[in-house]
């Protein structure tokens, strides 16, 4: 039976792992960094499953691919399903009605719903609830898909792969640019907090005319913020300012967010090619899956069936790049 080793254990890897087991496939996957941890980009995710939300400013193969990933990850990990709420300040308002006019699959909310919605939420007077989005916990899906491919008797080695392997599927992020060229390193800033004095049990977004923010419940008082994508590859630090935005934004959805106790600060790079959408190339004796940008968790499950597809079924999903492959 053909063996496929799979070269890379982030969400991408994974992922790809996850579905070719699903269809019968035997796979070994190699990774010098060992199981998921802060070494590796997909640590730092905010685990949106948010396509709607996306497409405000992503093509429309991100708006439909991302629905897929509602019920893929809904059959390995825990999915909350509570929709997302979008808001902006009054004096933001403008903001709001231009995401609306980029995007679908929403529910206007007044004031008095978005109470109801997020009883902490303070001063909000017009939202938007994409009531069909959900949210999960990264670094426990992470872990749950190899707990999974583990029991389904996936070999996980814990060096790099040979140099000569057949049927190798590379996921390696941005360690892959030694053969992919074009990708490019785009740097995320995010901290994690904890304020047990604010209860949000969705994922919430702030309109912001400097930068957008993203908070995401993590439970037990505990919150992702996210919103930097900056087009840097110096993952050595975070900024002061983007720390002082993040920071003042969470504020301004609640003051107690002022008391919080800041757990992490995490900095990553996540891969893309210059269109910023993923990409299958099938070079030589290797096939190539890369290029997430800032879906990883989003689209990790088409990247994954556009690669199981190719792979078994020499099958060319709309991902798979023929001008390269």
């Amino acid at each position: 039976m053909t063996v496929w080793s799979v070269i890379g254990s982030g969400v991408a890897g994974l992922a790809v792992a996850s579905e070719l087991v699903s269809r019968g496939a035997q796979v070994q996957i190699f990774d010098p960094g060992g199981p998921p941890g802060p070494h590796g980009c997909s640590w730092w995710a905010g685990g949106m499953l948010a396509p709607w939300c996306e497409f405000e400013n992503a093509e429309e193969s991100v708006l439909r691919l991302g629905q897929l990933a509602l019920e893929w990850w809904g059959t390995r990990t825990r999915v909350q399903r509570r929709g997302t709420l979008v808001v902006a300040n009054p004096r933001d308002l403008p903001d709001l009605r231009r995401f609306s006019r980029r995007t679908e699959g929403f529910a206007e909310v007044d004031q008095p719903k978005i109470r109801e919605l997020e009883p902490d939420l303070h001063g909000f007077t017009r939202g938007l609830l994409f009531a069909d989005e959900a949210h999960l916990d990264p670094r426990q899906a992470l872990r749950d898909l190899r707990t999974q491919l583990v029991k389904q008797g996936v070999e996980f080695h814990h060096k790099l792969a040979p140099t000569r392997l057949e049927n190798a599927i590379d996921c390696r992020g941005l360690h892959a640019r030694d053969v992919l060229h074009d990708l490019r390193g785009v740097k995320g800033e995010m901290l994690v907090i904890r304020c047990p004095d604010v209860t949000l049990t969705r994922p919430v977004r702030l309109l912001h005319p400097r930068m957008p923010l993203y908070i995401v419940p993590r439970g037990d008082g505990v919150y992702m913020l996210g919103a930097t994508m900056i087009e840097s590859e110096d993952s050595s630090r975070i900024t002061a300012r983007s720390m002082l935005e993040l920071l003042s934004a969470a504020y301004a959805l609640n003051p107690a967010f002022g008391e919080a106790e800041v757990l992490e600060i995490g900095v990553d790079l996540r891969p893309a090619f210059p269109d910023n959408l993923p990409r299958i190339r099938r070079l030589g004796r290797t096939i190539y899956a890369n290029g997430l940008y800032r879906h990883g968790y989003l689209l990790a499950p088409a990247l994954a069936q556009g690669v199981a597809d190719l792979a078994l079924k020499n099958t060319h999903s709309e991902m798979v790049d023929e001008d390269r492959a």
